[in-house]
């Protein structure tokens, strides 16, 4: 029996991020963690994906864009027709690193929005002024044409906010507007636990 490949890969480029989410899964940090793929393993990484024949890469992190050779990476994977995509927090992303993606082959990107405003959005994220850099990330995705999708967490905090969010995405330009459980993993465990909506109560 044929053992046929999954369509889509997650590779978590680096550990390092520029923000402090409460929820982080991966308990990003500003430095880049030891054991990380070097430019020159990524690259064979990107070969055996190639070879096995899967048909989306998403490359997150961590913040993707504070590693130097991310760009590089895309274009290798794009050379051999890997469609990539790219999950951000958006701080990163001005006119001139939006064109850079495109030119590298970047399909489209996933942005972080975690509140129809800023306190909600900054108090998730950890940093004041993040949800204004967010937005002006996705401008800069907007203006030079690079498809774009809001990545949402939902909680007890943003439930009543599902429309704003929605409005927003629709705004912008949004191709799309996915929204995730919050989970208890990484972070999230001890920071989060008050925002986890639970549907079900075990008796």
């Amino acid at each position: 029996m044929q053992i046929r490949p999954p369509f889509m890969v997650s590779y978590s480029i680096t550990r390092k991020c520029n923000l402090k989410c409460r929820h982080c899964y991966s308990e990003s940090v500003d430095q880049a963690a030891p054991d990380e793929l070097s430019t020159e393993e990524a690259v064979r990484l990107m070969d055996d994906l190639s070879n096995w024949g899967i048909g989306l890469l998403i490359i997150d992190g961590g913040e993707p864009l504070c590693r130097e050779d991310m760009l590089d990476v895309v274009k290798y994977a794009s050379s051999k027709g890997i469609r990539t995509t790219i999950g951000s927090n958006g701080t990163l992303i001005g006119e001139g690193m939006a064109r850079k993606m495109v030119e590298a082959g970047v399909m489209t990107v996933a942005i972080s929005v975690d509140g129809a405003d800023a306190r909600t959005h900054d108090s998730f994220r950890g940093i004041n002024g993040a949800f204004e850099q967010t937005f002006k990330g996705i401008e800069a995705c907007r203006n030079v044409g690079l498809p774009f999708q809001f990545n949402t967490v939902i909680r007890k905090e943003t439930l009543s906010q599902l429309d704003d969010m929605l409005r927003l995405a629709v705004e912008y330009g949004a191709n799309a507007a996915e929204f995730f459980d919050l989970v208890a993993a990484g972070r999230a465990r001890d920071e989060c636990r008050e925002q986890i909506h639970r549907r079900f109560t075990a008796e």
